[in-house]
């Protein structure tokens, strides 16, 4: 024990000045992802903004009750589950895709081109995101309806915005476009990572270049995917509300609606917080589920864990 106590103090002594440029980091992740923790409180309480703390009316678990038991949540996580999901599978293999295609680019000024391009929709807000693609669908000139028509694909414009069938696509796909230039950049720096003598090897073997990224790119960045996919799984649930509520509107609002424009429609917006605060307790602890469960699958499969 002496020995253990004298070797921690020895490497506080040598690595101080490490430790103390991580506090101000410390203290940010303390303030503001702890301490905000004491507000689930308010999930279990009849809360009012002008009572106290110890005034409150504790209720239990009613809200949870409440929520479970509201038509309405069933259908706002049915809509949230199809989103994250078609955005998870889309969100992973087309950066894949792209940076590969990127990595086997010989003309190095059009690739920099390229990626120059590629990057640039994630520097864009997504309300001009939105206002950008709700243009391009537009019935009135819009790019999309114009190739349609001019392909004879259709005969009259199609109300993309006004179909809530075509929603969740119209949300993946906006999403794609905008962030896929800058996942990809983490894929290029894996592949960087790789030993250009395995591909030189491959190439003496007669290796085609679809075989070299087969068995040498794809195997190369495995653990990037693996740890990737291990966090996006663990946010499956808490793909925020920017994207649905800037492209929605009344018309497809049964399939614009995820959890947290719920809690924030039906708990912030209409003054119950203890309600919308069962909202995100919710979403935290399925996502602290779904982490666990995906890092253990994961674990035992392939031997990746992050955990």
């Amino acid at each position: 024990m002496n020995v253990r106590k004298s070797s921690f103090w020895h490497n506080l002594k040598q690595s101080k000045y490490l430790y103390l440029m991580s506090l101000p980091f410390v203290a940010w992740v303390f303030v503001f992802s702890y301490l905000p923790l004491w507000g689930w409180t308010m999930a279990f309480q009849k809360y009012k903004p002008a009572k106290s703390f110890f005034e409150q009316d504790w209720v239990g678990f009613y809200y949870f009750k409440e929520l479970f038991h509201d038509d309405m949540f069933i259908q706002v996580l049915r809509n949230t589950i199809a989103m994250s999901v078609m955005g998870l599978i889309a969100g992973f293999t087309i950066p894949i895709i792209f940076a590969i295609l990127l990595n086997e680019l010989r003309q190095q000024l059009f690739k920099r081109f390229v990626q120059t391009i590629s990057y640039l929709p994630h520097f864009v807000s997504w309300i001009v995101a939105a206002g950008i693609v709700t243009k391009m669908l537009s019935t009135d000139n819009g790019a999309v309806n114009e190739l349609l028509l001019s392909l004879h694909i259709i005969n009259e414009p199609i109300q993309f915005m006004a179909k809530g069938n075509l929603f969740w696509g119209i949300v993946t796909a906006s999403d794609v476009w905008k962030e896929t230039g800058w996942n990809t950049i983490i894929y290029l720096a894996a592949i960087a990572g790789i030993g250009p003598e395995l591909y030189e090897a491959a190439r003496v073997d007669g290796a085609s270049r679809l075989q070299q990224v087969w068995h040498i790119t794809l195997p190369g960045i495995r653990s990037t995917i693996i740890i990737l996919i291990i966090i996006s799984i663990g946010h499956l649930i808490s793909i925020g509300f920017e994207k649905q509520f800037l492209l929605g509107n009344n018309l497809v609002r049964d399939y614009s609606q995820t959890l947290d424009l719920y809690a924030l429609n039906y708990g912030l917006g209409t003054g119950r917080y203890s309600f919308g605060t069962a909202i995100n307790i919710f979403n935290s602890v399925v996502s602290v589920f779904l982490l666990f469960t995906a890092n253990g699958i994961f674990k035992k499969i392939t031997k990746e864990s992050i955990i």
